[in-house]
């Protein structure tokens, strides 16, 4: 797509930002995938480095061995829900590492966190959508105008992705929503 490539500003600042954004919603469900794999800490440490980050740490080595173990850790959870509630923290960990590249694939580093912490909720439920619905709509109002701002420096959401792809999406438009105050 022509103009897909194009450097988008970022701070250290607006990094943090999304950060927060981002472990914010994927911490809510970490007793997901704790009750799943009890004696598992990798996501826990992921939302934990995540919050590091945001909050002033650096984003280093650790931050992204913390992402790739969350993301290992899914892969042994027994349920779908442990599943997407690691991937959530895997994700959380990993949005400190949006990239300025106007590419819509950048906007999981925003927003798969919330995506994946919904569907670990909707699948907790018995699979009700209204569930993850609920919970893009608590992710919308807990996002800060820098991270409205920072999401909307990049395109829409990408295509495709599953139900986790829907849910990125809902929460792509309702963040994008111009009655969201800013």
């Amino acid at each position: 797509m022509a103009g897909d490539e194009g450097a988008i500003a970022l701070s250290k600042q607006d990094l943090r930002e999304v950060t927060a954004f981002a472990v914010a919603c994927a911490e809510v469900v970490l007793e997901v995938f704790e009750a799943d794999q009890p004696e598992d800490s990798r996501p826990r440490d992921a939302v934990g480095a995540a919050w590091e980050f945001a909050r002033g740490g650096e984003r280093g080595k650790s931050l992204r061995d913390t992402a790739w173990a969350a993301l290992k850790a899914a892969k042994n959870a027994d349920t779908e829900a442990g599943r997407e509630a690691a991937r959530a923290a895997m994700s959380a960990a990993g949005a400190a590492y949006l990239h300025p590249l106007a590419k819509a694939t950048q906007v999981k580093h925003i927003l798969g966190a919330g995506a994946h912490a919904a569907r670990a909720a909707e699948l907790v439920s018995g699979h009700d959508p209204g569930v993850g619905a609920r919970y893009v709509e608590r992710a919308v109002r807990r996002a800060t105008p820098v991270v409205v701002q920072v999401l909307k420096r990049f395109p829409a959401a990408p295509a495709g992705g599953g139900r986790v792809g829907e849910l990125m999406r809902m929460l792509d438009t309702g963040l994008r929503s111009p009655t969201l105050p800013e």
